[in-house]
C-alpha cells in the first residue's frame, strides 16, 4: 500500500482559477452569440456547443440565462455595499459611494454601463435583459440598505437606512443610464468619462445637504 499523497500546495487555488476561466470564456462566447443573433434566439445548447463545453457546465455556472450577459452581477450588487461598509469612521455613506463610483470610472470599470455600444444595444433590445438589469439595481439597493441598517444600529421600522440607500442607488442608477445614453450616442471614451465625472460630482453634491453626514461614526455612537 502506497503512502497517500498530500494535495499539492495551491491546488485549490488553481482549481478556482480554472473554474473562473471557464466561466469567463462561456460568458464571452455567449455574449458574442447574443450580439450576433439576439438574446432570445440563442439557446443554452448553442452556447455550450460554441464554447466547447457540456450544456450542464453552462447551467452550473449560469443557472439563469440572463446572467450569461450579466456575468459580473454578484460583484455589481456587492461592490458598492462593500465599499460603504469599509468606509473610514469620518466618512459618510454618500462620500464613500462617490469615491467608489469615481474610482471605478477612472479604472474604466465596464460595469458602469459603458462596456461598448454592441453590449448596450444587446441589453436594450431584450425585455428579459432589461428586466434582469432593473432587478440587479433593486438588489443593489436592498444590499446597501441592509448594510446601513446594520452600521447605524437601526430598528426595523427606521426608514432612514432605506431612504439613504434609495438616494445613493438612485444616483448610481441615473449615472448608469446616462453612461449608456452617451455611449449609444457615439461619444468618445475620454469626453464620456469626463462628462460622467462632472455628472457624478454634481449628483452627489445635490444630496450632500440631506445625506452629507449620514453614516459618519461619532465617538461612542454608531449613528450620525
Amino acid at each position: 500500500m502506497t503512502e497517500a499523497l498530500s494535495p499539492a500546495p495551491g491546488g485549490a487555488g488553481l482549481r478556482e482559477r480554472k473554474k473562473q476561466q471557464t466561466r469567463d470564456e462561456i460568458a464571452a462566447v455567449a455574449t458574442r452569440l447574443f450580439v450576433e443573433r439576439g438574446f432570445e434566439k440563442v439557446t443554452i445548447a448553442q452556447v455550450a456547443e460554441a464554447a466547447g463545453v457540456a450544456k450542464m457546465t453552462v447551467t452550473n455556472h449560469f443557472p439563469v440565462k440572463e446572467d450569461l450577459v450579466f456575468d459580473r452581477r454578484e460583484a455589481i450588487i456587492a461592490g458598492l455595499t462593500d465599499a460603504v461598509a469599509a468606509r473610514a469612521p469620518a466618512q459618510s455613506a454618500l462620500e464613500a459611494a462617490r469615491r467608489f463610483y469615481l474610482d471605478a470610472l477612472a479604472a474604466g470599470d465596464p460595469t458602469l454601463a459603458h462596456r461598448g455600444p454592441d453590449f448596450a444595444r444587446l441589453v436594450e433590445s431584450s425585455p428579459a435583459l432589461v428586466a434582469r438589469e432593473r432587478q440587479m439595481h433593486d438588489q443593489r439597493e436592498l444590499a446597501l440598505a441592509e448594510q446601513l441598517t446594520h452600521d447605524m444600529g437601526a430598528e426595523p421600522d427606521d426608514l432612514r437606512p432605506r431612504l439613504a440607500a434609495a438616494h445613493i442607488i438612485g444616483v448610481i442608477r441615473v449615472l448608469y443610464y446616462e453612461a449608456r445614453r452617451r455611449l449609444l450616442a457615439a461619444e468618445p471614451a475620454a469626453p464620456l468619462a469626463e462628462a460622467l465625472t462632472r455628472a457624478a460630482n454634481a449628483a452627489f453634491d445635490q444630496f450632500h445637504g440631506s445625506l452629507g453626514d449620514y453614516g459618519v461614526k461619532t465617538e461612542g455612537a454608531d449613528s450620525a
